[in-house]
């Protein structure tokens, strides 16, 4: 990471993460409900765009905003109900949660003590 492009970014981190989150979530949703899950490839893309270019922002945003999108192709045998719940299930893992809902986030500051005192 850093300066030299030899690691992923913030933004690649944190997309990493959404990533695992929605496998390991569909994959647990599937397991417990006895579903024949082949595979899961989750890719998201993280862009600052115009509001007036967002598809599901609210009329009120203005300015521009942070969005993330995503592609989650599952492979299965899976019937219509069986699709349709498992596309509500991307929206359920944890980091999708925190993300869509904000986050407060409190920052401290600590410091090692001086030996100049």
């Amino acid at each position: 990471a850093g300066a030299n492009d030899t690691g992923p970014n913030p933004y690649e981190l944190l997309l990493s993460s959404l990533a695992a989150c929605t496998c390991l979530t569909i994959a647990m949703y599937c397991r417990h409900k006895g579903m024949q899950l082949n595979s899961i490839e989750a890719t998201y893309e993280f862009n600052n765009i115009h509001a007036d270019d967002c598809v599901s922002c609210g009329k009120d945003t203005e300015g521009f905003i942070q969005q993330i999108s995503s592609n989650v192709h599952i492979s299965g045998d899976f019937d219509d109900a069986q699709r349709k719940r498992l596309a509500q299930i991307i929206t359920r893992c944890p980091v999708h949660k925190t993300l869509a809902n904000g986050v407060a986030i409190d920052d401290v500051a600590t410091f090692d003590p001086t030996s100049s005192d």
